[in-house]
């Protein structure tokens, strides 16, 4: 087991690796919606899964970060694991069906299973009032610069953006619940991309996906840039973060992530930026604030 020092606030660089994560995150949907006339949703996912895992081997190959020791975390990680592929499920297939602003506003609503669930196993990270009026403010946030964009969708779309979010906060509070914290975030990560790259496969068959390669570059440069920055180099950033620091205050960041698409949706689409976005925007940083504030 790796013995860490957590901290309970964020720092600068905890804040710096979570923006930039979050503005990849906001251009990641953009890139899986764009090319599923192509690449059928959950073959995208299988794809990025394993190639993600194949690089997450080599990573810990070069840095001797041993993955298959016995360490007593195995059935916390397969858990981990299976909740991690079952939200990515959720979030392809859910794509497929609405429009990808829709389905963001509903998977964003993940940092609520958090800030209720984890308090219930770790008591040092318990929200006091203002914290929740911080996280309140957030959600409200995103909801009121997503209002202008949410045309379209279907109910099915809707339930599967809202399983995806309950999925990904589930996945959280397992981590945390279940001290998998103690892992390294290599071992960590490598259970729930494996576990995608051996799962999502099989249910892309059953579901009689089209498996073919033969894609345009904007899909080449799409399935790249989920796999090694998505898959890779920023989920191994979140888990080396949640091993470090509280995972309710990290993961009211992820707010952000919806409100860069919409941003990348104007530079990428010529939506226009409204006052409605900048005023969501300074609610999340509003929100942000008050969910970090340490007690005086």
């Amino acid at each position: 087991m790796n013995s860490v020092q957590r901290k309970d606030h964020l720092d600068g660089l905890a804040i710096g690796i979570l923006v930039l994560c979050c503005m990849f995150w906001g251009l990641q949907q953009i890139l899986v919606k764009s090319i599923m006339d192509q690449v059928d949703p959950l073959f995208q996912s299988s794809l990025r899964a394993m190639g993600a895992t194949v690089l997450l081997v080599l990573w810990c190959r070069l840095r001797g970060v041993p993955l298959f020791e016995r360490d007593g975390s195995l059935w916390p990680g397969l858990l981990a694991g299976a909740l991690f592929a079952a939200e990515f499920a959720c979030i392809y297939l859910g794509l497929r069906l609405t429009n990808a602003s829709r389905l963001t506003v509903f998977l964003y609503t993940s940092p609520f299973w958090v800030a209720a669930l984890v308090p219930l196993f770790v008591k040092s990270e318990r929200l006091r009032a203002l914290q929740w009026l911080g996280l309140a403010c957030a959600f409200v946030a995103v909801a009121f610069a997503l209002r202008e964009g949410m045309g379209g969708g279907s109910a099915s779309g809707d339930l599967l953006g809202l399983a995806a979010g309950a999925l990904w906060g589930l996945t959280t509070v397992s981590i945390r619940a279940t001290g998998l914290t103690r892992i390294s975030p290599e071992k960590l990560l490598f259970y729930q991309i494996a576990s995608t790259a051996v799962c999502l496969p099989w249910l892309s068959l059953a579901l009689g996906e089209t498996w073919s390669l033969d894609w345009s570059p904007l899909a080449w440069g799409s399935m790249l840039a989920q796999t090694v920055v998505g898959a890779f180099a920023s989920y191994l950033a979140w888990m080396w973060m949640l091993g470090r620091y509280p995972a309710t205050k990290i993961s009211v960041f992820v707010f952000l992530t919806p409100l860069f698409a919409l941003l990348f949706g104007t530079l990428l689409l010529g939506e226009p930026v409204t006052p409605t976005l900048l005023l969501a925007l300074g609610l999340v940083a509003l929100g942000i604030v008050l969910v970090n504030r340490r007690p005086s």
